[in-house]
């Protein structure tokens, strides 16, 4: 449950800082809006070296499958755009492949 609770974090992290971005560059916010972008993606850095894998390359593998969850929920709950289920099928392949990297038994 821990690890979950880290690749959320760091999901949600990463996303609202690269919003950040997108609203300033594509919806012509203010630049201002790079400032906690900018914070956010260094607490998302931060957020992964919590993971629990043993090498930073798996971490990063497992990260992707729940961002590209959370990204989905980004989708809906910010941008207005319910996924489709396209999008909850690719979802739920990349979280079975996540929890495989992840959980997979391996020898020494």
């Amino acid at each position: 449950m821990q690890a979950l609770t880290i690749y959320v974090a760091a999901a949600l992290a990463e996303i609202a800082g690269c919003f950040a971005f997108w609203a300033w560059f594509r919806l012509g916010q203010s630049i201002l809006w790079l400032v906690p972008g900018i914070a956010a993606l260094a607490f998302f850095a931060w957020a992964l070296t919590f993971s629990p894998a043993d090498q930073a390359g798996r971490a990063y593998a497992v990260y992707g499958g729940i961002y590209i969850v959370a990204s989905l929920f980004w989708l809906w709950a910010v941008e207005g755009h319910r996924p489709d289920h396209w999008d909850l099928l690719g979802a739920a392949i990349c979280l079975s492949g996540a929890a495989i990297i992840l959980w997979a038994p391996r020898g020494g």
